[in-house]
């Protein structure tokens, strides 16, 4: 099966009460869209890396009670899991989708890539176009744009990434519910190759401190 794009119905799957029923709606509607865009996406992500790269589906299984507010599937060079590496991730809030290059807080040598991102901060700002955005935090729908954001700006998150335990640094794109990207598979995956493409050169320079 290919991937269809992303529907109405796909983000109206967050308007669903209660921990079961919302899950039930992830699994049966967005987890089939995620395993063959995310398939499709890890071998383009290992052209890019140069190596083998794996496809990993929210499974939120740490819930009891609440229903998550997204979902997302992560890709990355480890078999076993994602969280404690630099990862790609696609995934949906209910009024956007997100594409990341993901530093979450479990990464046990956050401090090291983020030293080494401010070791290059020049680099990086010329490698982050205007259009991309930052988070500092998955699990907020807030992000920073990067248009107007300058060097200064961009050392003070990478400052905080390092310093604050529970800090995250994610860059990529959001694109909004009401895209009409969104309706057009072909088009989406040449926007994710694309942004993939621009943050290879971050992610290794990431690994080389992973």
């Amino acid at each position: 099966m290919a991937f269809t794009g992303f529907s109405p119905q796909d983000f109206a799957v967050f308007s669903i009460q209660g921990l079961d029923e919302r899950m039930e709606a992830i699994r049966e509607q967005i987890q089939p869209k995620f395993r063959d865009l995310g398939t499709l996406m890890c071998d383009d992500l290992a052209a890019l890396a140069g190596n083998e790269m794996f496809l990993h589906i929210a499974k939120h299984a740490r819930r009891t009670v609440n229903p998550p507010k997204d979902t997302w599937l992560a890709i990355c060079h480890d078999k076993r899991g994602y969280k404690k590496h630099p990862h790609f991730q696609i995934g949906l809030f209910d009024d956007h989708v997100f594409l990341w290059l993901a530093y979450i807080y479990e990464v046990p040598n956050k401090q090291e890539i983020a030293a080494g991102f401010l070791e290059n901060i020049h680099k990086l700002k010329e490698l982050i176009p205007d259009d991309f955005v930052l988070s500092l935090d998955h699990t907020q729908k807030a992000s920073m744009s990067m248009e107007g954001f300058n060097e200064e700006q961009l050392q003070e998150t990478l400052t905080r990434f390092r310093d604050v335990k529970k800090a995250e640094f994610l860059v990529g794109r959001h694109i909004p519910m009401n895209d009409p990207i969104l309706n057009h598979p072909e088009e989406f995956i040449g926007i994710a190759r694309h942004t993939f493409q621009t943050l290879t050169p971050l992610y290794q320079l990431s690994l080389q401190k992973d």
